[in-house]
């Protein structure tokens, strides 16, 4: 485990989460930011690539668990990612539809932020949304984050502009940390 908060755990995600990564990645409605449900060579794909980013970096999305029901609802953490010329961290979030709504992704992304200040001694992090995500945005928000510019991501033969959110350390000072780092 690498986190804890009131109702989630989130741990490095394993070959056993391949099913309710699917779940989460092939739904297309989950998918809309990307337009693209991915099949299953790009969930392995995907997989592959946050287990490499824990063996490289330390940190890469982690298996969000409910901590009710001990089932994986999303993916939530830290990965490094290309802005105006420089490598800046990322916090990323990507729930199941059955976890829309009840806070989740707030609560995992709050907890992300925290430890990339805590642990990773981060000065700042971001998150890049899709223009048209409006919910992932909101939770950008109220993790305290607020627009810093903008970008264009080229994925699947289109152009999705992006929003880029961060928050600054020194702006992140007196919130009320709900996160345990293990």
């Amino acid at each position: 485990m690498i986190l804890q908060t009131q109702r989630l755990l989130l741990r490095e995600m394993d070959q056993g989460d391949w099913e309710p990564l699917c779940a989460i990645l092939q739904d297309p409605e989950v998918m809309y930011a990307y337009e693209h449900a991915f099949s299953d060579q790009e969930v392995q794909a995907w997989l592959d690539n946050q287990r490499r980013r824990y063996r490289e970096d330390g940190f890469g999305l982690w298996a969000v668990v409910s901590r009710q029901t001990g089932e994986m609802i999303g993916q939530c953490g830290l990965t490094w990612q290309d802005w105006d010329g420089r490598q800046v961290l990322e916090v990323g979030y990507l729930f199941r539809r059955s976890a829309w709504g009840q806070g989740y992704a707030t609560e995992a992304a709050m907890a992300c932020r925290e430890y990339a200040f805590t642990v990773l001694d981060a000065q700042e992090v971001y998150s890049i949304i899709r223009d048209s995500n409006l919910p992932s945005q909101g939770v950008a928000r109220r993790n305290g984050m607020a627009v810093r510019g903008s970008l264009v991501k080229h994925y699947w033969g289109m152009d999705m502009p992006h929003l880029v959110f961060s928050v600054r350390r020194q702006d992140d000072r007196g919130r009320n940390g709900s996160v345990l780092a293990l």
